[in-house]
């Protein structure tokens, strides 16, 4: 997911604005917040509906979808850290999501409809009693030069496959897929040959990401527990969509081996992705957000760190509205995620970066 669409989450964002956090100060005509570990907090999207923006392995570019330039649905780009020189690097028709750069910064990979007929996929229609689905859409993985020549589709499957992260040795690519007719997390080499299951419970297992070394994978996860969950997920298989769920972050071994749940509080614990320390993970939750009142968690997401054995668990940002997608450049300066922090676009999503204080 949607490392992932702007995933299953991002779409609760649609839904969701409010005031700044009352601590922000004006820097350079734009909001600047004061949250932990954070300065010099910086917008670089200004136009459309911008997520999971994600750091070349020279620190120097960002990889994103967005649907700037008036596109009905995502497309891939490519800017400068400063937010400069933005350039489209997938096709101008079909839907684009979760996008990455290979080590060496010369490829990139990215998950596409674009092999289809017709612009954008239609979306699916909400089941009785949600207001919202995340759309499972028939991607395929694609690779090409970072310019967006030499386009190649290294996966072959009728149902979802995308979320493709890179290993940090440039041979492996771990995604999410339906293809079993479960939502389950795969690895691959990266021509798309030995394709391999890591997950095996009924449920949703997506958003996987590599550790620094390469050894290890961090995602999110949810199983049906009563017999109504189970029914429920099996309609949302069946009609390809996801509604929202309580999700936990889980980390694995490569290999699949050796599970382990980080978190277990019945909030939506989503987009994880590591700390160049390899030791600490930061991710996106609403757990912060309980209403006591309505007995349910709300809509605003904060990123928070966790340990890779669970403990430490550390808030970081301290807003009223949506941040996610959060990765560090691999050099561990500077943090990069997505928010509705600019009160002229309180429903639109834009990438923010920030020089990261330890």
């Amino acid at each position: 997911m949607s490392k992932s669409v702007l995933a299953l989450i991002l779409l609760v964002t649609l839904l969701t604005w409010g005031s700044l956090h009352q601590a922000m100060t004006m820097e350079s005509g734009h909001k600047q917040s004061l949250d932990r570990h954070m300065k010099n907090v910086t917008q670089i999207t200004f136009e459309g509906d911008n997520g999971e923006a994600y750091f070349s392995w020279d620190n120097q570019r960002l990889i994103y979808q967005s649907n700037r330039g008036g596109y009905g649905c995502d497309k891939i780009w490519i800017m400068k850290i400063d937010g400069s020189d933005k350039r489209r690097v997938s096709p101008d028709r079909g839907a684009h999501t979760c996008s990455f750069f290979f080590p060496g910064d010369q490829r990139i990979v990215f998950s596409s409809t674009s092999y289809l007929p017709g612009n954008c996929p239609p979306r699916p229609e909400a089941p009785p009693g949600a207001h919202y689905v995340w759309p499972l859409y028939p991607y395929d993985i694609f690779v090409a030069n970072v310019d967006g020549s030499g386009l190649e589709k290294i996966t072959d499957n009728l149902k979802y496959d995308a979320e493709p992260i890179i290993s940090p040795d440039g041979k492996q690519i771990v995604f999410g897929s339906q293809r079993d007719g479960d939502f389950d997390i795969y690895l691959m080499n990266a021509d798309g040959s030995n394709v391999r299951r890591l997950t095996e419970r009924i449920g949703y297992d997506g958003g996987p990401w590599f550790s620094p070394n390469g050894q290890k994978i961090v995602w999110r996860a949810w199983y049906p527990e009563t017999p109504e969950e189970l029914a429920l997920w099996r309609d949302c298989m069946e009609n390809d969509y996801i509604v929202p769920f309580a999700l936990d972050i889980w980390v694995m071994n490569a290999d699949g081996s050796n599970k382990v749940r980080l978190t277990q509080n019945g909030a939506t614990n989503w987009a994880p992705s590591w700390h160049p320390d390899g030791k600490r993970i930061i991710f996106s939750s609403n757990m912060d957000d309980w209403h006591e009142d309505i007995k349910r968690f709300g809509h605003n997401f904060e990123l928070y760190l966790i340990n890779i054995d669970g403990a430490g668990l550390e808030r970081v940002t301290f807003n009223d509205v949506f941040d996610s997608f959060p990765m560090f450049s691999p050099d561990g300066k500077k943090l990069v995620f997505a928010s509705n922090r600019n009160p002229k676009k309180p429903r639109a999503t834009d990438i923010f970066i920030a020089d990261w204080v330890e």
